[in-house]
């Protein structure tokens, strides 16, 4: 659905956007994140036409977005990180403009115009002033803008900025019916969101791509750092025994009893810690010893986002070393 191959962006001397190359499929939900200033806006801006590259190529549906633009243009709904809204409009005025720039007209237009306004829950608002609303309401009114037209793509920037938990959910409801039909990539700072919606999910650090995974999977590259706490009623020099059994536990801290409980938090090299913990419970049900309690210590997408963020190297700085690395076999 989404080719992007060798992207490439600079702004005078700063490079934004170093050498991206991604495929994206259609009918899914696609999760963009990165630290501020990691080029995630600059990116879409790109993917949209809305803003040219240095360097490489960026198809939508098969159609080049720079020379192919209308074609690409009409399969993409976007909402940027500024939402454009014309303040001395009404939503249904505004809304009717944007259907009419992309081509629809009359009866269509005015179907649509109907199911955005009520997929996004603002008719309650639709015949007043944009500049009267709130700023969770023109979010809302600038996604409504998004998702007019007969589009397969629809681009979200920061769409949840400014919308109130309960808003917040509906919006992120929203985007998996969406999911269901169109292909959707929508940014965001909130983590935790982008784990509960997205099917992939993109990260990018200095411009460049650094992971592209299932959720699921992303969790996986770092279960080996990840680990176990259990609590049992077997007395500490016990567990200590156990465990020296138990294969591929690295590292344990045995808490000493408190009213009768041993707690233990251990650690495991292995990339499969559902076997390491499966052989702990049954070497203590061996010995005719408890667990009462046993939960992983899984990475979260938190973890993560920064080990890879914070582990990324900037292309400055990566230029610098090789240049210095050149200079020393010189």
């Amino acid at each position: 659905m989404i080719s992007v191959k060798h992207l490439t962006k600079y702004y005078g001397d700063f490079l934004a956007v170093d050498d991206l190359s991604f495929t994206i499929d259609e009918g899914h939900v696609y999760g963009f994140l990165g630290p501020n200033g990691a080029g995630k806006t600059t990116t879409m801006n790109i993917m949209t036409g809305c803003l040219s590259a240095t360097a490489g190529s960026v198809e939508i549906g098969g159609f080049d977005i720079f020379t192919d633009a209308i074609q690409a243009k009409r399969l993409i709904g976007y909402l940027p990180e500024q939402p454009p809204l014309y303040m001395n409009e009404t939503p249904e005025e505004y809304l009717r403009f944007v259907g009419e720039a992309k081509g629809l007209k009359k009866e269509e237009l005015s179907r649509q115009i109907r199911q955005v306004v009520e997929q996004v829950k603002i008719q309650d608002v639709c015949r007043q002033r944009i500049a009267s609303l709130s700023k969770g309401y023109r979010q809302r009114v600038g996604i409504a803008q998004a998702l007019l037209g007969n589009l397969r793509v629809i681009i979200l920037d920061e769409p949840t900025v400014g919308l109130d938990p309960l808003q917040i959910i509906e919006i992120r409801d929203l985007i998996r019916q969406l999911g269901q039909e169109h292909t959707v990539i929508f940014s965001s700072h909130i983590l935790s969101e982008v784990q509960a919606i997205c099917d992939r999910i993109l990260i990018i650090a200095h411009g460049k791509l650094i992971a592209f995974d299932k959720p699921d999977n992303l969790e996986r590259r770092l279960l080996a750092d990840s680990g176990i706490v259990f609590t049992t009623d077997a007395p500490a020099g016990l567990v200590r025994e156990i465990l020296s059994g138990v294969e591929h536990i690295a590292d344990a801290v045995i808490r000493e009893p408190e009213h009768g409980l041993v707690t233990a938090e251990v650690k495991t090299g292995s990339s499969d810690i559902y076997a390491v913990s499966r052989r702990l419970f049954f070497a203590f049900a061996d010995r005719g010893q408890a667990l009462l309690e046993l939960k992983l210590q899984k990475a979260s997408l938190e973890d993560i986002f920064i080990e890879l963020t914070e582990n990324s190297v900037p292309a400055a700085q990566a230029d610098e070393a090789h240049t210095e690395s050149e200079g020393e076999q010189v």
